[in-house]
């Protein structure tokens, strides 16, 4: 099950907060169709925010056509997004990159900034 972390100082709205870290978990496999996203009860309780912020989050992501709200039983990942396995290669040699640059002095958005710039790079032009 995914596990939401807020950044009330990020700039981005909480509710888009939460399709984006959706999103992210289909994209590593995280989640697969027919997982049970956690309720916004859960949701609430976790993060302190208001429960009208995960329904629209989760109506998002139903617009999307990515999950489905299923009266009285909770909201289940319709489609995955995943095209490679959260225990890949590259996912493994990223994240010691990511720790190397930790330990190199370098907070997460310089990293962030640093891993953009090279997908920009070589992205050029191409959708997302």
């Amino acid at each position: 099950m995914v596990e939401y972390r807020i950044d009330r100082h990020s700039g981005v709205a909480t509710y888009v907060q939460i399709v984006q870290q959706t999103k992210q978990a289909l994209h590593l496999g995280m989640l697969e169709p027919g997982d049970k996203l956690p309720t916004a009860r859960e949701v609430v309780e976790a993060t302190a925010i208001n429960p009208n912020t995960v329904l629209k989050a989760y109506r998002e992501l139903e617009r999307e056509g990515l999950v489905e709200a299923r009266r009285g039983l909770g909201t289940f990942v319709r489609r995955g997004l995943s095209t490679t396995p959260a225990d890949s290669p590259l996912r493994l040699e990223l994240d010691d990159w990511a720790e190397r640059a930790r330990v190199a002095g370098l907070g997460r958005d310089d990293i962030a900034a640093l891993f953009t710039a090279v997908l920009e790079k070589h992205f050029q032009g191409e959708p997302s």
